[in-house]
C-alpha cells in the first residue's frame, strides 16, 4: 500500500470516528509497519519522514546539503535518517529530494483523535496566515464555525497573541536598546530563524529577548483559563510541528496541523467552511494580524514602540530577511559589523509565513489577504487594544509594563 494512499484511508477514518478499525484493516492489508508508525505516533519521529529506501547515491543526493542543521545523516546501508533534535521542519529536503521519498510528518490522526473523544475541549490556534487560505469566501467566523462543526470547542486566533508579544517586545526594546545603545533581534514568529540563532550563532542569544511565540502563548493562555483543554496549532508550516516538541515547550501545543492536512480534513468530513454561519469574535489589531508576512513584526514593534513612548526621541532601525539564505546573510553582516540597524527580524520562509511550504495560496495573494486583514481592525496596534488589556488583567497583569517580567504564559529561557 502506497503511503498517501495509506494516509488517505487512516485520516478519513479517524475524522469520521473509525480509526481503530481502519488500522487493523491497514495491518491486515500489508501496510508499511515504518510508515504506519509515523502515522499514528507522529510525536515520536522528526517532522521529515523518510518513506522508503534511498536508490540515490549519497555524493548525488540533494537532500544532505540542502540542510541548513545538519539534520540530514545516513544509516550503514546509505539511507538517508532524519535527526530529530537537529531537524527543525524547514522542509529544504523535501524539496531537493530528487526520488521524492521524504515528506511531511502528518498528525492527523491523533489530532482528530483527541477531537472525537468526549473527555476535554479542544481549541484549534489559528496562525495570522490563515486570512482566505481556504478560500476568498471563508470569513474568519465562518472557519470558526467550521471547526466547531468537525467537534472543537472554539477556535482561537493567535494574532490576538502576536499582539501581546508585540507589547512585551516594544516595551524591551525601550528598555534594553535605548537606554543601552544595543541591538534587539526579535523572538516572536518563526522556529527557524529562532533555531538559527540558538543553534549556530550561539554569541548572539543574549541579544534575544526571553519570549515564547505567539503560538506557544496562545495554547498556554488557553490552558490557563480551561485547564482541562487541548490545544491544536492550525498554520502554513512544519516548523512549528519541531516547536512543540521541544523540551521547554512540549505539553503547551499539543498538535500541530498545517493549512493542508486541515484542508484534507474538511474534505473528508464534508464540511466547506463558505458555507458556515458567521461566528465572530477576535479583537486583534492591525499589528498582531500583519505578523503573516515578512517585515509584519517589525513594523508591528515599530509602531507599538511609539505608541508607547509617544514623547520620546526612540529611533527604531529594523532590517528584515525572509528566507534562510537571507536570515544567514544579515546575520553574516550583524557580526562582521557592517550592519548600523537595531531591530533585526528573521523569517525562515521567503515572504513570511504566508509564504510557508504548506500555504494553500501564493504569497503574494496570501501578503496582501493578510493586510487587508490588518487594515480592517479598529486597532491600529495592541496598546489602542481594549480586548488585549482586559485579557492580561485576567491573566493577573494588571499593567502593560507587567510584561517585562518573568511569568509563565510568555516568559521563556533561551
Amino acid at each position: 500500500m502506497k503511503f498517501d494512499e495509506l494516509y488517505k484511508k487512516l485520516a478519513l477514518a479517524v475524522v469520521n470516528g473509525d480509526r481503530e478499525k481502519a488500522v487493523a484493516a491497514a495491518k491486515m492489508d500489508g501496510a508499511d509497519a515504518g510508515q504506519l508508525d509515523c502515522l499514528l505516533n507522529p510525536d515520536a519521529h522528526a517532522p521529515v519522514w523518510r518513506l522508503e529506501n534511498c536508490t540515490c547515491r549519497p555524493e548525488e543526493a540533494g537532500c544532505t546539503d540542502a540542510c541548513f542543521f545538519g539534520a540530514i545523516e545516513r544509516d550503514e546501508k546509505g539511507n538517508v535518517t532524519i535527526n530529530a533534535a537537529k531537524c527543525v521542519g524547514c522542509e529544504e529536503c523535501i524539496r531537493r529530494c530528487k526520488e521524492k521519498k521524504l515528506t511531511e510528518s502528518r498528525d492527523i490522526l491523533p489530532a482528530m483523535a483527541a477531537v472525537r473523544a468526549s473527555d476535554a475541549p479542544v481549541y484549534a490556534l489559528i496562525a495570522p496566515a490563515f486570512v482566505s487560505q481556504f478560500s476568498p469566501d471563508v470569513t474568519p467566523g465562518k472557519l470558526r464555525g467550521a471547526f466547531k462543526k468537525l467537534g472543537f470547542a472554539g477556535m482561537v486566533e493567535v494574532a490576538v497573541f502576536a499582539d501581546i508579544l508585540t507589547l512585551k517586545e516594544a516595551l524591551e526594546f525601550d528598555k534594553n536598546v535605548v537606554d543601552n545603545k544595543d541591538f534587539h533581534l526579535t523572538s516572536c514568529c518563526c522556529p527557524i530563524w529562532i533555531a538559527m540563532i540558538r543553534k549556530l550563532y550561539g554569541t548572539l542569544v543574549p541579544h534575544v529577548p526571553g519570549a515564547v511565540s505567539p503560538m506557544i502563548a496562545c495554547a498556554r493562555t488557553v490552558k490557563k483559563l480551561h485547564p482541562d483543554a487541548k490545544t491544536v496549532f492550525v498554520g502554513p508550516c512544519i516548523a512549528k510541528k519541531s516547536e512543540a516538541k521541544e523540551p521547554d515547550l512540549k505539553g503547551d501545543v499539543d498538535f500541530v496541523l498545517t493549512f493542508a492536512e486541515m484542508r484534507d480534513i474538511f474534505d473528508f468530513a464534508n464540511v466547506d467552511p463558505a458555507v458556515m454561519p458567521d461566528d465572530e469574535k477576535e479583537h486583534s489589531s492591525r499589528a498582531g494580524r500583519i505578523y503573516a508576512r515578512a517585515g509584519g513584526v517589525s513594523e508591528a514593534v515599530c509602531s507599538t514602540v511609539k505608541k508607547l513612548s509617544p514623547s520620546r526621541e526612540i529611533d527604531v532601525r529594523p532590517r528584515c530577511a525572509a528566507g534562510v539564505a537571507q536570515c544567514k546573510a544579515m546575520i553574516d553582516d550583524l557580526l562582521s559589523g557592517k550592519c548600523s540597524e537595531n531591530f533585526f527580524e528573521g523569517m525562515g520562509c521567503i515572504g513570511g509565513c504566508v509564504g510557508g511550504p504548506k500555504a494553500l495560496v501564493d504569497r503574494e495573494t496570501g501578503r496582501a489577504n493578510v493586510d487587508a486583514y490588518g487594515d480592517s481592525s479598529p486597532y491600529p496596534t495592541p496598546a489602542d487594544n481594549p480586548y488585549v488589556i482586559e485579557l492580561l488583567s485576567r491573566l493577573g497583569l494588571n499593567t502593560v509594563e507587567s510584561l517585562l517580567e518573568d511569568n509563565e504564559l510568555f516568559t521563556r529561557k533561551f
